[in-house]
């Protein structure tokens, strides 16, 4: 008798919230005029929600489960495992029809087959898993007869063996975050049968708000028992926090995967029982990442499939014009590229399981702090044969980065040191490509935007990446305090939040239109961006700033209108902050510009001067610096 196992269950909301019915199931019913489609009426609400695993569906409606968390992505598997048969088993109760449909590569949706379903009953369904070579799912639809009808639960299992049998640990880096953290410890307490897959939870502690001492924490940590383990350190940033999981793991013979989650997080247990499921069945290891919904807009997709652009070294979401998706909108059988299957270079670390072979092979993570650690990590993996699967139906929501500007904050030296370590290891062109000019643009930028403290900070990081690769664990412990002292030298980096403390401006408010069907005016191009920033560079270098708006800010703006074209044509301006919480004071300083932008040319100079000898530098000492024995001298393990 064959032995089926399961790998994908049919689940619903862990809460009744009515903004994700549309992530479990399509209840509408569409109507298509001319190239959209329109949503004419709907078939379920969160009341027919019975439990985690059923749901009722009225009298004569038609449910469709063609949805982000329970239709099959059948080219996933097809392409990266060992998967060639799947069974859909389902228990329903009373009369109706069961409905099932694949799609191809192009979203057109093909009906398979159909049964009828009466009374109290299981039904299963083989269905080949070998005709998805470029994309394409499986999902079933479900009419009720005259009554109501129930489905109580369901599944997608395959006969074929797993290649690795081992557990998960889950490795949870959180720094002040407690809350998010015990609410993510309850839903995997509460996650059943996932437990089982589950060898140990390392929630790593690198704040001052402790986990343990928020007062839910005792009783949820008294239901995982000795599963849960907690780990307090110093601050070392989501690399250390990451890596500590990663080597705690290496001592775990029980585990084959390490699955890294962020702390600001909702999870999905079921997702990590997907990923951990398509880790098993893979035919060589691979690292499986989940996608990111907005935990402030649940409906909406944020990473779909993330790609790193070698050339000038940056990362992207792909597909990068049809990201943030909202799927109150359009669902999976309304989303036609979201059929086609989109192979990724990295997954961010907000969810993502790495095959304790990898670890073995590449070693554990860059000690980056944060920024690019993510993505160096699967580039790396990648040369060494683990490629990295951004999976359909495994995702958490996560606090979106729509709020945050973390390229004005202390976070612009990460982002600018680490991009460039990552481009000395693994990139392939000479000199590193693009990457120097590009990084020059953005100092043009932030300096003609009167943004000097990132400028600052983006300086200090190039300087610390010719100094080679030692400084990055001899500064992990203490670089973020550093970075945040040097705020105290800038005016900007004050946020005014009161009346009392807002200067009135001379000029007042200018509200700039943003033209139609656009979110932002993307500025000048081509020959135009050229005069542009000749232009703007020789007013800052040239023109002092009138006295009376050094004295008071010569305009207010919203952060919306505070871009990089339009900032450099006053002296000083008022721009609220990302968050909306006060509003930022940007002054025009002729000697910190021309200081800072000779420095700024010197540094990228300097830097590809010394591409080829920093390269090899960094990528002698990169296993050294990975590698679990040096780690622990950081982690104090």
């Amino acid at each position: 008798m064959t032995d089926w196992t399961t790998i994908q269950n049919v689940v619903f909301p862990l809460e009744n919230d009515p903004d994700v019915l549309s992530l479990y199931l399509d209840a509408d019913t569409w109507a298509r005029f001319g190239d959209t489609e329109t949503r004419v009426s709907d078939n379920a609400h969160i009341d027919d929600l019975i439990s985690r695993e059923s749901i009722r569906i009225g009298a004569t409606a038609r449910v469709s489960f063609a949805s982000y968390f329970n239709a099959f992505p059948a080219s996933y598997w097809q392409h990266w495992t060992t998967v060639r048969s799947i069974r859909l088993n389902l228990q329903t109760e009373g009369a109706g029809t069961l409905m099932i449909y694949r799609s191809t590569a192009h979203g057109i949706a093909q009906r398979v087959e159909s049964h009828a379903l009466a009374g109290t009953m299981s039904t299963s369904v083989d269905l080949p898993v070998v005709t998805f070579g470029d994309g394409g799912w499986y999902w079933f639809d479900i009419v009720a007869g005259t009554e109501p009808l129930v489905l109580r639960g369901g599944s997608w299992a395959t006969p074929d063996e797993p290649a690795r049998t081992g557990k998960v640990c889950l490795g949870i880096t959180t720094f002040n975050k407690p809350d998010y953290c015990v609410e993510t410890l309850d839903a995997l307490a509460g996650s059943g049968a996932l437990l089982g897959e589950i060898d140990r939870v390392f929630l790593v502690d690198q704040g001052n708000d402790k986990v343990k001492a928020q007062g839910a924490y005792p009783a949820v940590a008294a239901r995982l028992g000795d599963q849960l383990q907690v780990i307090e350190q110093p601050n070392l940033g989501g690399s250390g926090g990451f890596a500590r999981s990663m080597a705690e793991t290496l001592d775990r013979p029980e585990s084959d995967f390490v699955l890294l989650l962020d702390d600001d997080v909702k999870v999905e247990p079921e997702s990590i029982f997907r990923a951990l499921q398509f880790g098993r069945f893979s035919r060589r290891p691979v690292l499986v990442g989940g996608h990111m919904f907005d935990l402030l807009d649940r409906p909406v997709l944020h990473a779909f499939a993330e790609t790193v652009d070698l050339k000038p070294f940056v990362w992207h979401s792909e597909p990068h014009d049809k990201v943030p998706h909202d799927f109150r909108f359009s669902n999976l059988r309304q989303t036609r590229w979201m059929h086609a299957r989109m192979d990724a270079d990295y997954n961010g670390w907000w969810f993502c399981l790495i095959p304790t072979e990898a670890l073995r092979s590449v070693g554990l993570s860059l000690p980056a702090f944060i920024k690019w650690d993510d993505a160096e990590y699967c580039l790396r993996a990648g040369a060494a044969g683990f490629a990295t699967v951004s999976l359909p139906g495994a995702a958490l929501w996560h606090v979106s980065w729509l709020d945050k500007d973390d390229s004005i904050d202390w976070q612009a030296y990460f982002h600018a040191r680490n991009r460039f370590v990552a481009a000395l290891l693994h990139s392939p062109f000479k000199g590193g490509g693009d990457l120097l000019r590009d990084s020059r643009i953005w100092d043009i930028k932030h300096l003609l935007s009167m943004q000097y403290y990132p400028v600052a900070l983006r300086q200090q990081a190039l300087r610390d990446v010719l100094s080679g690769p030692a400084h990055m664990h001899a500064t992990l412990p203490t670089k973020l305090a550093e970075l945040r002292a040097q705020a105290a030298d800038f005016r900007e980096k004050r946020v005014l939040k009161s009346d009392a403390e807002t200067p009135v401006t001379n000029e007042g408010k200018r509200v700039y239109p943003i033209p139609a069907g656009t979110q932002q005016a993307r500025g000048p191009r081509g020959l135009a961006l050229i005069l542009f920033t000749a232009q703007m560079v020789a007013r800052h270098w040239l023109v002092k700033p009138a006295a009376a708006n050094v004295e008071r800010p010569q305009v207010e703006l919203s952060k919306r209108d505070g871009v990089w074209f339009r900032l450099p044509y006053f002296d000083s301006a008022l721009v609220s902050t990302a968050d909306g919480a006060g509003k930022t004071w940007y002054s025009r300083d002729r000697r910190q510009f021309r200081r800072m932008l000779r420095e700024s040319w010197r540094l990228h100079r300097e830097i590809g001067r010394r591409w080829p000898e920093l390269a090899r530098q960094y990528r002698d000492a990169l296993p050294e610096i990975t590698s679990v024995k040096e780690w622990d001298k950081t982690l104090g393990r």
